[in-house]
């Protein structure tokens, strides 16, 4: 489960998870947030977006793991509140240089477009966070992966953390303990830890979070499939944190689990991919709906 933290669009799904909130907080939030959000006020909101994702998809296979992979660092820093998208400021040093993200992170210029769209359909009216949650479900539906209901309702943040993007998101050299920990912190189970790690099924790495495993590559880098899970019972983990989820632990059985049936590992990824867009959303009056996702209004 490569962690985000310097992977490129194929990282651990430590590359996804960056919040910063308690598990009951987490259920809170939640609540606040729901699938219907924007059918009255932004009602063509999802079909924008799928059909924004599903043309950048197939001009590039590789831009599907990159959008999930946004939506991982996004909800790990602050929680799922756009933060990842802020340029720099004056006042502020945004996400984009920290170490998991710099020279790493992409799909920013999808996301530009996409928000485009939606000021032209609806001014103002669909967040920046909300758009990398769906963009996110949808990239895994265009790469052969399950669908989910995504819970919306979230709005965006005026500010964004260098320190916590280098912090809490999950480093590629993390051994099981540090993961288990790292997604603890944030409300998220170790089982979906396991299941969110399967992500790291598409995407590519950069080579300096695997040089120690140099061989052992992707077999099926833009195919959302069991493959990741297969590879760690053959030792073939590409990353050190992700060949931490196979080998004398605790997660072995779910690891084994998964790489024998499908149906199981897409159930449990969809439901904790809801739970992770759940982690510390602003809603309400907090925030802000940002009319460019690269700063604030």
């Amino acid at each position: 489960m490569a962690s985000l933290s310097g992977i490129s669009s194929r990282t651990p799904l430590a590359l996804f998870f960056f919040f910063c909130c308690c598990c009951c907080f987490a259920a809170t939030a939640s609540a606040q947030l729901s699938s219907s959000f924007y059918n009255a006020s932004c009602p063509n909101a999802l079909p924008i977006i799928q059909s924004a994702v599903k043309a950048a998809v197939a001009k590039e296979r590789r831009m599907g793991a990159s959008l999930l992979r946004l939506h991982f660092h996004d909800c790990f820093v602050q929680g799922c509140d756009g933060s990842v998208l802020l340029d720099d400021t004056s006042s502020f040093t945004g996400e984009k240089t920290a170490g998991p993200n710099n020279n790493s992170l992409r799909g920013f210029d999808v996301v530009d477009a996409i928000k485009s769209k939606l000021e032209s359909a609806c001014n103002q009216v669909v967040s920046c966070a909300d758009i990398l949650a769906v963009a996110a479900r949808d990239s895994v539906v265009a790469l052969g992966g399950p669908s989910w209901t995504v819970q919306l309702g979230r709005r965006d943040s005026t500010t964004a953390s260098f320190s916590s993007a280098n912090s809490d998101i999950p480093r590629p050299d993390f051994n099981l303990t540090d993961l288990i920990s790292a997604f603890s912190n944030k409300g998220l189970a170790t089982t979906d830890m396991v299941a969110l790690s399967g992500a790291h099924t598409v995407g590519q790495a950069r080579c300096t979070t695997f040089r120690a495993r140099i061989y052992n590559d992707a077999s099926t880098p833009t195919a959302f499939d069991t493959c990741y899970y297969r590879n760690l019972l053959s030792n073939k983990g590409l990353l050190h944190s992700d060949q931490q989820l196979h080998g004398g632990g605790s997660t072995d059985s779910q690891v084994s689990s998964y790489a024998a049936n499908s149906a199981k590992f897409f159930g449990d990824f969809a439901s904790a991919m809801v739970k992770m867009g759940s982690i510390s959303p602003l809603t309400g009056s907090s925030g802000e709906i940002r009319t460019n996702c690269r700063k604030t209004n």
